[in-house]
């Protein structure tokens, strides 16, 4: 219980610090640019779970056609 309030805790201060930080040109700039480099993150992470999705998809289809021809 004690771990879920120090988090709760982090969070809150966190958000509080991004809004006082984003009150300023200059902070707002800086917060944009980490939002920028997050979702450019988030995306790669999206593309290499579906290029690894695609290989074993591949991967499944190789076996069960090779079981299909070991059957016949």
């Amino acid at each position: 219980m004690s771990r879920a309030l120090w988090l709760i805790a982090g969070v809150v201060v966190g958000f509080v610090a991004a809004h006082q930080v984003s009150r300023s040109p200059e902070g707002r700039a800086f917060l944009d640019e980490v939002d920028h480099k997050a979702r450019e993150f988030g995306e790669s992470v999206v593309d290499g779970y579906k290029a690894r999705e695609a290989e074993l998809r591949a991967a499944v289809e190789t076996a069960e056609q090779k079981i299909a021809d070991l059957s016949k």
